[in-house]
């Protein structure tokens, strides 16, 4: 059974959105996230973010759109029926059945990119196995600042932090029992 990884890239003022603007691919920190999501059993995306990259990666190229643009999607919605683009699918039934459905039927794990209301549901939930931050060396001074979206108080516990010769630090969670 795989696990439900939620990754974001932050910068050192706490800024996580707009990351096209600011984030850095390349470096050893890339190689690394690339690897592990190469590796992976596909993304979980709540219907905002999967919008938004849907509307970008189709028409992008190199390692990483390829990564992006092949990988299985699974997308979580109230809002949208029927058949996705894009390699996606629609998580049936309540997220409380779905995903622990999901993680069993894949191989490798699955990371849940995107923040807000879906992946605040997710932690409330338990259904989060674990948290990445990439800690970008960089102050941005604008933006969305909430990695879970402005709604509550999710406690982690540190499991682990790796740096990484770009300057970047993955701090790396899970949920506090």
């Amino acid at each position: 059974m795989g696990k439900l990884i939620a990754s974001a890239q932050a910068t050192l003022d706490g800024v996580i959105d707009p990351v096209g603007e600011w984030v850095q691919p390349d470096g050893d920190h890339g190689d690394y996230s690339f690897e592990r999501q190469s590796r992976s059993g596909g993304f979980v995306l709540g219907r905002k973010t999967y919008e938004g990259l849907a509307a970008y990666w189709p028409s992008q190229t190199g390692k990483w759109a390829d990564l992006v643009n092949a990988i299985p999607k699974h997308v979580a919605s109230t809002t949208l029926s029927g058949g996705l683009e894009w390699n996606a699918t629609l998580l049936n039934g309540a997220i409380e059945e779905s995903i622990p459905r999901l993680k069993a039927a894949v191989d490798g794990d699955l990371f849940l990119h995107g923040s807000g209301e879906f992946a605040y549901t997710l932690a409330t939930k338990g259904l989060i196995d674990e948290y990445e931050i990439y800690l970008n060396p960089l102050v941005w001074g604008q933006g969305n600042v909430h990695v879970l979206g402005d709604r509550g108080t999710i406690a982690m516990a540190l499991r682990d932090v790796k740096r990484f010769d770009s300057g970047v630090v993955l701090l790396t969670y899970l949920p506090h029992s």
